[in-house]
């Protein structure tokens, strides 16, 4: 450490991840009876003890639920986990509980009913005032949950598939009135780890943490055409301390999404997304970000470090989205390590996001852009290095771009940089920056202290 660097921060991190450890503790107290130690569970049952039956063809929403109401009874005597074993198990939307390992063995996958009816409605977020699509309520999430405390999603690389062809072939034609479902969104909860499972096609985004504190997503693969609409991969809305590791995602948009409310619902609700961690990524999205700040960012986002991470055949790096009307914010943004294979853009800001939703934003309420740090990036077969465009009279400022080497594709555009509205310094980057960024600086920062997320390993479970 630095001498004279006051110690306070890592300490504070460290007592807040005690008192986490400590309220976990109490919340699933008597924990530990399957193999593996800290994070199993006391209580194991099979879906089939529900009456599950796993041919693909048979409806086992009644099972699920049932398995979920009767072990959420054991939350206090060691949780309890729900194994579903080899086969295809088709259900409609359900709900987990506190205290609780949803666990996949290999082979297994639990099949997304494609039958809308068994999709009911929902009230809109309240950060967004309406669906996001469409206006009104929205579909059911495939797997929810709300004020849940220590939940964990995990196995043996089983597979959550979202059969998301109908909803996609409906949207396409313009046939839904409400804005489709989520794979997975938990709501209001803490202490979540999603690990080692496999989530395919999903209906619109994959994974959407909200209102969420102490999330892990580590080892988890997401896969969907490159085609398919809006299923982004991992989405955390609104929500702190937030570990993002060694996931694989194909995805029709934004590989990660990170979000915190639309316009004036989400200045209102004013929930920002921060201390989010994002590391050892690799995406693949021809039309989309490898990571997106915003566009529905008017809560605010702060505190996103993403390094060592890799994109292949995708439209831009870290793409922030923003414009007149979000409010909000965008601020102490650090990457790092960014290895880029055949990008359209390797920097890409936008301010003119025009969609809002209802008639009553304020197109006054102006985002901050702020602090912005890129570094140690090298890219390959690049179209054009930089896209950077503020909003008029709300400049980007305060942008750093270091040690940055983009070598160009047989079609490149002959203007590297296109840059409007706003104001930074780089050094060390290659092609020759904008005269907006032109200025000379010193290598971009990036935070010291480790922020602590989630336990120091992931539970090691066998049941």
């Amino acid at each position: 450490m630095t001498p004279g660097r006051s110690l306070r921060p890592a300490v504070a991190a460290v007592l807040w991840a005690a008192s986490l450890v400590l309220l976990l503790a109490a919340a699933c107290a008597g924990g530990g009876g399957a193999s593996g130690g800290p994070g199993c569970r006391k209580h194991v049952a099979k879906v089939t003890e529900y009456g599950a039956v796993g041919d693909g063809r048979t409806l086992n929403t009644g099972a699920f639920a049932k398995a979920v109401a009767d072990l959420s009874h054991r939350a206090r005597d060691g949780g309890a986990a729900l194994v579903v074993p080899p086969g295809k198990w088709l259900t409609g939307p359900f709900n987990l509980t506190s205290c609780f390992t949803l666990y996949l063995d290999e082979g297994a996958e639990i099949l997304a009913s494609q039958d809308m009816n068994h999709w009911p409605l929902i009230a809109p977020l309240p950060s967004y005032g309406r669906g996001r699509d469409e206006p009104g309520p929205r579909y059911i999430n495939f797997i929810g949950g709300s004020n849940l405390t220590d939940v964990i999603i995990t196995g043996k690389n089983g597979t959550i598939n979202g059969q998301g062809q109908v909803w996609w072939d409906k949207f396409h034609a313009k046939e839904l009135k409400s804005t489709r479902g989520h794979l997975l969104e938990l709501l209001h909860s803490d202490n979540i780890i999603i690990s080692n499972v496999t989530f395919v096609d999903a209906p619109y985004w994959n994974l959407h943490p909200t209102y969420c504190t102490n999330v892990t997503i580590s080892g988890v693969t997401i896969l969907a055409p490159l085609n398919s609409p809006n299923t982004d991969g991992i989405d955390p809305d609104s929500s702190t301390h937030v570990k993002i590791e060694d996931c694989y995602i194909v995805s029709g948009d934004d590989c990660v999404a990170v979000k915190s409310g639309w316009d004036e619902y989400g200045i209102k609700f004013n929930m920002p997304s921060q201390h989010i961690v994002i590391r050892r990524l690799t995406c693949i999205s021809p039309t989309s970000a490898m990571i997106a700040l915003g566009s529905e960012m008017s809560g605010g986002i702060r505190d996103v470090r993403a390094e060592d991470n890799i994109a292949i055949n995708t439209e831009s790096a870290v793409r922030i989205k923003s414009g007149a009307g979000r409010g909000g914010f965008v601020k102490d943004i650090f990457v790092r390590g960014l290895s880029l294979h055949t990008m359209k853009w390797v920097f890409w800001m936008t301010g003119n996001y025009g969609q809002h939703p209802d008639n009553t934003s304020n197109p006054n309420a102006m985002p901050e852009v702020t602090g912005i740090n890129y570094s140690d990036v090298f890219a390959e077969n690049v179209t054009t290095a930089g896209r950077m465009e503020g909003i008029p009279n709300d400049p980007y400022t305060g942008i750093c771009i270091s040690n940055v080497t983009a070598s160009l594709a047989p079609n490149a555009t002959e203007l590297q940089w296109n840059c409007t509205n706003v104001k930074g310094v780089t050094s060390n980057v290659s092609p020759k920056p904008c005269p907006e960024l032109g200025a000379e600086g010193k290598p971009c920062a990036f935070p010291v202290e480790e922020l602590v997320i989630g336990p120091p390993a992931l539970p090691k479970c066998s049941y």
